[in-house]
């Protein structure tokens, strides 16, 4: 076990992240041993497909609001906004119209998903615009704007969900291209985006060194507040990808949907190796984070667990990780000490 996890060594990588790996393919076995004639299975991998992105989007939007110390607890409710006032749009431009031709409701989702997009930036700019100029907590400013959105959604809605969204639209979260979901793909396309962003960019560079040392990055000469701003813009726009995605899944809408994803991303961003008092984060840490959290709960799903046991095995397992990493940490403190 010594040399496994030592192999960050040699690899360059972190322990952290070596052992989500282990812990993974731990519970990939697992799994595929309990329930080989289900679980290794096309179908439930092109299930997990559909699935991950929404989660992973979620976690990685989290992750960015964490580099800087901060967090966006109003991710579920710019999703949900966004993807019911999508809807509303649709329901007065397309309606029951089903003699519409397929370039003009292809035209019609594309104005759907910018103005799904667009309202998921604004939503970022509002949380940014609290907690850079008006100096509220992130903590508190989130959750107030979180419960505006949500409120929002309600008063558009009544309350029932908002359904019969246009084909194309559907196509976006039940497609698939080159043999894998659409939705993977887009995930893959935001992951690799947000690497590239924060590794290879003189702004996520900054970024990380804001959440390390703000003083140092003050010294620096740092504009602080305004990327700050753009870090909570770039979560409001993830938040609202991950809306389109479940909106587009489930061709329906609603203002509580994907309630449980607000923690688990919080979770799911800390297991992934993002410090919550910012400087530290990957996108690779997420994903196997995320993907861990898949098998689980697929494998727990194909033996037939309750719901509600699922989501208490999930939260089990994420606090058991996190624990487990704060006490190897104090070793390794130890160690060096």
């Amino acid at each position: 076990m010594k040399s496994v996890f030592g192999a960050h060594r040699r690899l360059g990588l972190s322990s952290n992240l070596i052992q989500l790996v282990v812990i993974t393919v731990l519970i990939f076995v697992a799994m595929s041993l309990i329930a080989p004639d289900k679980f290794l299975t096309y179908y439930n991998f092109e299930s997990i497909s559909f699935m991950f992105p929404e989660l992973g989007l979620l976690s990685i939007a989290m992750m960015l609001a964490m580099l800087t110390g901060g967090i966006d607890l109003s991710v579920i409710g710019v999703a949900n906004m966004s993807s019911i006032l999508a809807g509303v749009f649709f329901a007065h431009t397309l309606g029951a119209d089903s003699t519409a031709s397929n370039g003009h409701q292809m035209l019609f989702v594309g104005y759907g998903v910018a103005l799904s997009l667009g309202i998921g930036l604004l939503a970022g700019a509002l949380n940014g615009f609290l907690i850079t100029r008006l100096r509220i907590t992130p903590i508190l400013a989130t959750i107030g704007t979180g419960q505006l959105f949500t409120g929002i959604a309600l008063v558009v809605t009544g309350g029932p969900a908002i359904t019969g969204f246009p084909a194309y639209w559907a196509a976006i979260g039940g497609g698939t291209l080159l043999g894998l979901a659409i939705p993977f793909w887009i995930y893959v396309v935001a992951a690799i985006g947000t690497a590239f962003l924060l590794s290879r960019t003189v702004f996520g560079i900054n970024l990380m060194l804001i959440g390390t040392n703000a003083k140092a990055a003050l010294f620096a000469g740092l504009k602080r507040e305004k990327m700050v701003f753009l870090s909570y813009v770039m979560t409001g726009g993830l938040a609202s990808m991950a809306g389109i995605l479940l909106s587009a899944r489930t061709n329906a809408a609603k203002s509580d949907y994907g309630v449980s994803y607000l923690l688990q991303a919080v979770l799911i961003a800390v297991l992934g190796g993002t410090n919550p008092s910012g400087g530290k984060g990957g996108v690779l840490g997420l994903f196997i984070a995320v993907l861990a959290l898949m098998f689980l709960s697929s494998g727990f799903q194909i033996m037939r667990f309750s719901i509600h046991l699922i989501d208490f095995i999930w939260g089990a397992f994420l606090v058991g990780v996190i624990i487990l990493n704060v006490v190897l940490e104090k070793r390794n403190g130890k160690r060096h000490a």
